[in-house]
């Protein structure tokens, strides 16, 4: 275990949630925001935002989804959109959350969703970050659409080096490079493949439902006056760009804007300050 996963353990607790171990950061004291991660990430993608948001007087707390991080990856478990959402519910009732506030990033935006739509009264409000919403016509990124094809997609993970995903992310994940050492983004890839060697994540990436159905229900989440939602986008994400995805976003939830930072797809690693205080400012307003 490398030193950064090291650190990262320290830093949280076990817990279990419809029978599956998982693994979360809980930081800080006051009014609840619930992070959640997408892929290839994990909880440990928010280890920057969490303390930024105590500094808020807010506790932040962030788990690993089951097949990704710390969390266990049992073989019968439900892996899609719809499986990862149920197990979320489960989870926020397992540590004990009553209302809380929501952000939600990449797949996390639908897993989120699903977690929004069957807890509506709970949301106390929606943070969304660089996601999809209508996911009906979604298409993977150029990077990830080879986890999705059987045969290609372990080839491709089996050749997925440290090297080679530091270029990734600093080319597609993270617009400050120099904030993030090799050791912190070599740990992304050690989280990936521990235990299983990828393949709870390929199940993940296998498990997308892109129907016009969960488009509806996403959408859903996203209207009405139940909760406030805002928008935060790194406006220099190659893949989920500002003008197609976070448009889509704005549009849905009647914004005026979608407030940006400086980042990239992953702005949580550089951008964590501002993306704190944007959640800081929403859930005073909420």
């Amino acid at each position: 275990m490398s030193e950064p996963i090291r650190a990262h353990e320290a830093s949280g607790r076990y817990f279990t949630a419809a029978g599956v171990r998982s693994f979360v950061l809980d930081h800080g004291d006051g009014p609840a925001v619930v992070c959640l991660h997408g892929v290839p990430a994990s909880s440990y993608l928010y280890r920057k935002v969490l303390p930024e948001l105590a500094g808020h007087g807010l506790r932040g707390l962030a788990f690993d989804l089951p097949g990704l991080g710390l969390a266990e990856r049992p073989e019968d478990f439900d892996y899609t959109w719809s499986g990862l959402g149920r197990w979320a519910v489960a989870a926020v009732d397992a540590l004990g959350l009553d209302r809380f506030h929501l952000v939600v990033h990449d797949i996390g935006g639908p897993v989120g969703f699903e977690l929004a739509a069957a807890l509506p009264d709970r949301i106390a409000s929606l943070t969304v970050l660089n996601t999809m919403v209508e996911v009906a016509d979604f298409r993977r990124p150029w990077s990830m659409e080879p986890f999705a094809h059987r045969g290609l997609g372990e080839a491709y993970l089996r050749l997925l080096s440290k090297p080679a995903f530091r270029v990734l992310m600093r080319r597609q994940g993270i617009a400050d490079a120099a904030a993030v050492p090799d050791a912190e983004l070599d740990a992304y890839v050690d989280l990936l493949k521990r235990g299983d060697g990828g393949r709870a994540f390929l199940r993940i990436m296998r498990g997308f439902e892109t129907t016009a159905a969960k488009q509806q229900l996403y959408l859903g989440t996203l209207t009405g006056e139940r909760y406030p939602v805002q928008a935060v986008w790194g406006a220099r994400d190659p893949a989920l760009t500002l003008a197609d995805k976070g448009e889509a976003v704005r549009r849905a939830a009647g914004l005026e804007e979608v407030r940006t930072v400086p980042g990239k797809h992953f702005l949580q690693e550089d951008q964590a300050g501002p993306v704190a205080r944007m959640v800081a400012e929403l859930v005073q307003r909420a």
